[in-house]
């Protein structure tokens, strides 16, 4: 081994500190790129090959009632490869320990073979037997959120009728993965199941006996989607087809994505910030090495070590670091997806998902981490190739310290002698205070904007809970019906508002852009759903226009003033052309509003509503839920307080999840940051410190010389770190949100003063092991002048 690498290692071992803290720094950076880009590997690969096993449909064809021969017909389109016709239908569940029927959603098989597309995963007990009329299959996540085994019976409404049904078998599908009620965006096993009978019960429960209410197409390789879609609905618009719709828009599919969306995004977006904050601390760490050891750099230079040698010696202290930490990261990374991989399991119901390392993110980590701390590391070998042997040699003209500017004046009658060595220093090197506080303030923005983050989801519950939703019962009836409904609803006992709405499926169009949604009608000065602006101020309604969400109108890319295509998806069909009035603030979904009054006269259709929202007296809650479920109208009722309750589940699994992760990074970060900001002043100071005592300065005096600068620079750091903070939070808050929800950038104070304890936590803890090693300084070592 060479005199160079021996002084290597006897210099990683001095500031082992610093190198550990950078080393951490960088390992969380790589560690968040190898996991994030693990699970989005893993989903996306799960999801190929469970679509692929099972044969999920490329195109779902909906239809009022098709006759079986014309999925022959179907099949003839070029491009189509398989074609599986069957029968769909909605259910209410009858549940121990619930008021209320649950929603679920009948599916069929057909009968004595295996069906050629969107096949089930068996998980427990058996297939049913389809000349047993009452066998059901049961979705797992369901059955198991209330305890439902083989074996049990259960009751269920279907199409009016209340039929008796034996559970035999458990399973899950791909086009399940995400479950979630009509006209609800969230998902909640206990609130919503899935049920699989023969196609022959399921036909003669819904009078499609001979017919179909759905169709599902798969396609050929390279066959052209659009032409596919619009040929099956040129077949199947004469039975009532609303709107062939491929892969990409199916509900749970389309929800998988925006989950996935959101990792790629920030797998993208977070590491490199990290990395960026690691590099800048290498180049102030080697930068303080280089100014500290001139002399031993031109004793190298003087034994005959050449340019290059001298500063690969100190390039390859850099690499040592940004190695080290990347292979930390990269172990790091591995146990973090295995640990998260479980979440994703439970809550996209796949029946198996393994973590898939990603040699990429191996490589792209270790090489980035690498470069980013290399740039740093090459700024300050320019000053190490700069130094001639006679200049490194000779010590450096001290400082001059007589003068300490106008305001240092001012000041020097009303400080003792350590705070005026305090301010000294500050006003003589302000560069390398700055250098420090932009790193402190760097850390300070993480832990704001990660802390913001929180209060943001927060926001999102609130908003979307108490602010724009005040019901307490949303009623969603089997198809649109007259007004008489609503009046029914109020002259129940305990009812205290009815509100009625209308859902009707739409296709929104502006240009190439494109949503799949639905309009919401809405009684103009609602009060219990409402359209609100960014002040959350009621939007008026009675103009005959639309409203869209902040994220619908972005989607689409449309502003109030334009005019949207709406290709409506029920009754006659008609498309559409509505002017846009405003954009509403909404924080879940995509919405689009319309005047309840407007949206039924466009549709020619007057008086019909879909539902309704209920404000009512819990003391009668009992007594309304058994009215509502003995309504033959009513498809399904839903409790806000159960819906906020699922909400943040999800808000705390998933992709919302890893905010908790990003959080803890960010304040070990932050402390790391502040670590060696201390580190690296004590390593300039350490002589004069000792020097300090030697004199007659007590330990906590010298102490107080350097330990004061550090409170001085951190304090400064606080606000610049917050400012920085709140521009960084919008950036996060974006890879957070998703069509499903959306997540605010808000100012929140409390959010700001906790961030200011984390890093001043930071700087008391980084002081006391710093003033620990000033205690323990080698005296002997102040009177080695380099002279």
């Amino acid at each position: 081994m060479s005199p160079l690498d021996h002084k290597l290692l006897r210099d990683l071992w001095r500031m082992k500190g610093q190198a550990f803290a950078i080393g951490i720094v960088i390992a969380v950076g790589v560690g968040m790129l190898v996991m994030m880009q693990g699970l989005v590997t893993s989903l996306n690969e799960t999801r190929a090959a469970y679509y692929e096993r099972y044969r999920l449909a490329e195109v779902f064809a909906p239809v009022t009632r098709a006759p079986d021969r014309m999925a022959t017909r179907l099949e003839s389109i070029d491009g189509v490869s398989a074609v599986e016709p069957r029968v769909v239908g909605a259910a209410l569940i009858d549940v121990a320990g619930f008021d209320l029927p649950v929603q679920a959603q009948a599916v069929s098989l057909p009968d004595l073979r295996a069906p050629r597309l969107n096949d089930v995963f068996l998980t427990d007990g058996r297939m049913i037997d389809s000349d047993h009329a009452d066998e059901i299959l049961f979705l797992e996540a369901f059955a198991r959120a209330h305890d439902i085994r083989p074996g049990d019976q259960i009751k269920a409404t279907m199409n009016g009728a209340r039929r008796s049904f034996q559970v035999v078998g458990l399973a899950q599908a791909p086009e399940f993965l995400y479950t979630t009620a009509p006209g609800e965006l969230i998902p909640d096993d206990a609130r919503f199941g899935v049920i699989w009978m023969s196609r022959s019960a399921l036909a003669a429960a819904y009078d499609m006996g001979g017919a179909f209410n759905e169709a599902l197409v798969s396609l050929a390789r390279g066959a052209n989607v659009d032409a596919v879609m619009a040929a099956v609905d040129r077949i199947l618009d004469p039975y009532g087809g609303t709107g062939a719709y491929p892969l990409a828009d199916q509900a749970s599919n389309q929800l998988v994505s925006e989950e996935i969306g959101g990792l790629e995004a920030a797998a993208v977006g977070v590491p490199p910030i990290f990395l960026a904050v690691a590099a800048f601390l290498l180049y102030i760490v080697i930068n303080r090495m280089v100014q500290s050891e001139r002399e031993e750099i031109g004793l190298m230079k003087a034994f005959g070590y050449t340019n290059g040698e001298v500063g690969t010696h100190y390039f390859k202290l850099v690499l040592a670091i940004a190695t080290g930490g990347a292979l930390a990261g990269c172990l790091m990374g591995i146990a973090g997806g295995r640990a998260l991989i479980q979440v994703y399991v439970a809550y996209f119901k796949f029946p198996f998902l393994v973590f898939q390392l990603d040699p990429a993110s191996f490589v792209t980590g270790v090489s980035v981490s690498i470069l980013s701390a290399s740039a740093g590391g090459l700024l300050v070998l320019r000053s190490v190739f700069a130094l001639t042997p006679a200049a490194a040699m000779r010590a450096p003209a001290p400082a001059d310290y007589s003068r300490t500017g106008t305001i240092g004046h001012a000041l020097n009658r009303f400080l003792d002698q350590p705070s005026r060595m305090v301010l000294r220093r500050i006003m003589r090197q302000p560069a390398r205070m700055a250098g420090a506080m932009i790193g402190i303030a760097c850390g300070m923005a993480l832990s704001v904007s990660m802390i913001t983050i929180y209060a943001g989801f927060d926001r999102t519950i609130d908003l979307t809970f108490n602010v724009i939703d005040r019901s307490d019962v949303t009623v969603t009836f089997t198809h649109a019906a007259s007004e008489t409904t609503i009046f029914n609803l109020r002259r129940m006992d305990g009812v205290l508002f009815v509100e009625p709405v209308r859902h009707v499926p739409a296709v929104l169009r502006n240009g190439l852009a494109t949503h799949r949604g639905v309009i919401s009608g809405l009684t103009e000065g609602a009060r219990l759903s409402r359209a609100l602006d960014s002040d959350l101020v009621d939007l008026p309604l009675g103009n005959g226009g639309i409203v869209l969400s902040t994220a619908l109108a972005t989607k689409l890319d449309i502003r109030p003033g334009d005019t949207l295509a709406v290709e409506v998806r029920e009754g006659r069909q008609p498309v559409l052309q509505v002017p846009v009035t405003a954009v509403a603030e909404s924080l879940l979904g995509s919405p689009a509003y319309m005047n309840l009054a407007a949206l039924n006269r466009t549709l020619r259709e007057p008086n019909r509503v879909s539902g309704a929202y209920l404000s009512i007296d819990a003391a009668y809650a009992t007594d309304i839920y058994t009215a509502l479920q003995d309504m033959p109208r009513v498809a399904g009722v839903s409790l806000k307080a159960q819906a906020e309750t699922a909400f943040q589940t999800l808000m705390n699994t998933g992709a919302g999840a890893i905010r908790y992760v990003m959080g803890a990074i960010a304040f070990v970060i932050t402390f790391g940051i502040v670590y060696n900001a201390a580190r690296i002043a004590y390593a300039e100071r350490s002589r004069d410190l000792a020097s300090l005592r030697v004199i007659g300065f007590t330990k906590g005096e010298a102490a107080f010389v350097l330990l004061g600068e550090l409170a001085i620079v951190t304090l400064v750091a606080l606000p610049v770190g917050g400012a920085l903070g709140y521009y960084l939070s919008f950036g996060i808050a974006a890879g957070f949100s998703s069509e499903l929800y959306q997540i605010p950038a808000i100012f929140d104070p409390a959010s700001y003063g906790f961030a200011a304890t984390v890093v001043l936590g930071a700087a008391v803890a980084s002081g006391w092991l710093v003033k620990r090693d000033i205690d323990r300084a080698e005296l002997v070592s102040a009177l080695k002048t380099r002279e």
